[in-house]
């Protein structure tokens, strides 16, 4: 029903700045969460930021303050700014959505971000 196409992936800089958009089509329902997650090498995936409908956000702890998550529904769009990047940020960032009116949720393929020291 939904695909999600990511990008802004790449090389940074430790302390740099990058940001991350999924684009959403293939359904014209509402778009309830958006979420990304990141897996690191040899560690699980894990949640990094939320963002819901009504643009309630929640962080993971080793980002807040660092990272914003933000959305622009009618581009059906969540975007991901990173700012003071370090290198354990490294990982695949996937983006994943759950629809208003639906029981199943999303991903995206993912987007390489590595942060060098």
């Amino acid at each position: 029903q939904v695909h999600l196409a990511e990008s802004g992936g790449g090389l940074v800089q430790a302390g740099g700045s990058l940001g991350l958009s999924c684009a959403a089509s293939g359904t014209s329902g509402y778009i309830r969460n958006m979420r990304w997650f990141r897996q690191a090498p040899g560690k699980q995936r894990e949640l990094v930021a939320a963002i819901t409908l009504s643009g309630s956000t929640n962080y993971a702890d080793s980002v807040k303050g660092r990272f914003t998550i933000s959305r622009d529904n009618a581009k059906r769009t969540v975007y991901l700014q990173m700012h003071s990047l370090k290198p354990e940020d490294t990982a695949v960032y996937y983006c994943n959505v759950d629809l208003l009116l639906g029981s199943a949720d999303f991903w995206g393929q993912g987007t390489q971000v590595t942060v060098s020291s």
